[in-house]
């Protein structure tokens, strides 16, 4: 059964936790958009293949292409955090813990971009939700293993992947770099390289739709069903509507378009000093780790896979690239993020609950 526009309309104008419920949904979204999406760009602006306001503009409509199209095809990632975790059968003590998961998500993000780390709202999302679940259920009976065991797979494999793909990427464009000049002239392939790092970018921002788009989806879904009480859960099965992809897509372009440049900078210009031809062999690498785990219906962290992906193409032209301090403030954001936000998505829900 897909959930028609009528009948959502019906059931947010009629349910005032709802509402709110779904405002925040699109917030984290919008947030999303304007402190994750950078990073698919932060190459091909940090070495001067794109304007800013230019790139911006791209990555926006590619994040509304990439989570559109993915979402009528596959949408195994949305389903893997729709099934996170169990928040009860009392719907309306169920969205109220969820609004506690959204508020900590955007408390987290919000501090991220204020200091310039690119976190992982992916992460974010999954620890927030596994908090306030926590807070609901008095414990982790809620908690699904499996699902989550597939969120701490992706993070292996994000890490791993992104870094080694970044290199062989890295690698490969220096040798096609080094054919490239014997036979041309040095303008022709650097619009070349510059072609190379547009169409990267554009895959990426593509994917970073694909993936973070589905993930906020399968919640807006949770949110609407929870409404609906128990059985609306259970009967409803799991199937977008194509209002619900048009929606969130059009609030994902509009949080790319307000930009980032504090997270391009970190990314592009301070994590790794990258030539042209290794940020086109990075983009292109990270585009394929994500298309990857996305077919797969792996919830992977899009900042994790770009900016692993970036190391390896900057180590693949000597360690010295790297800028080692960056890169460890970088980690430990990752390791805190999920204690932090499960943290925080605890005590808000708790705080929430205990004003019903």
């Amino acid at each position: 059964m897909t959930l028609s526009l009528s009948e959502f309309m019906r059931q947010w104008i009629g349910n005032p936790v709802l509402r709110i419920t779904v405002l925040l949904i699109l917030g984290v979204i919008m947030v999303n958009g304007w402190t994750d999406a950078p990073n698919a760009i932060a190459t091909v602006v940090a070495t001067g293949g794109m304007k800013l306001g230019a790139a911006v503009r791209m990555a926006a409509v590619c994040n509304f292409a990439g989570l559109f199209l993915m979402s009528a095809v596959n949408t195994r990632v949305a389903s893997t955090v729709y099934h996170i975790a169990d928040f009860g059968e009392n719907g309306m003590e169920a969205l109220v813990a969820l609004c506690a998961a959204l508020t900590a998500i955007i408390l987290w993000s919000a501090a991220a971009w204020r200091f310039g780390i690119p976190t992982s709202e992916s992460h974010a999302l999954v620890a927030g939700l596994t908090g306030a679940a926590v807070a609901l259920n008095h414990g982790f009976g809620g908690i699904h293993g499996e699902e989550w065991g597939k969120i701490l797979y992706g993070l292996a494999v994000s890490v791993v992947l992104g870094f080694v793909s970044g290199w062989l990427g890295g690698k490969l464009a220096r040798a096609l770099e080094s054919l490239g000049k014997k036979g041309k002239s040095g303008g022709s392939i650097k619009k070349n390289i510059t072609k190379a790092q547009m169409g990267g970018a554009a895959a990426m921002a593509f994917m970073h739709g694909a993936q973070d788009g589905q993930k906020f989806m399968g919640v807006f879904l949770l949110g609407v069903f929870l409404a609906e009480g128990r059985e609306g859960v259970a009967s409803g099965g799991f199937v977008i509507p194509l209002w619900m992809m048009l929606l969130c897509s059009i609030v994902m372009a509009a949080g790319t378009l307000i930009g980032g440049e504090r997270i391009i900078r970190t990314v592009g210009n301070e994590m790794v000093r990258l030539e042209s031809i290794q940020g086109a062999a990075a983009d292109g690498a990270g585009a394929f780790c994500l298309l990857f785990c996305s077919l797969l219906g792996i919830p992977v962290s899009t900042t994790h896979v770009k900016t692993t992906a970036i190391m390896g193409a900057g180590a693949a032209g000597g360690k010295e690239a790297v800028n080692g301090d960056i890169v460890r403030e970088m980690f430990l954001a990752w390791v805190i993020t999920f204690p932090c936000c499960g943290l925080i998505g605890y005590l808000a829900a708790g705080a929430f609950l205990g004003m019903i």
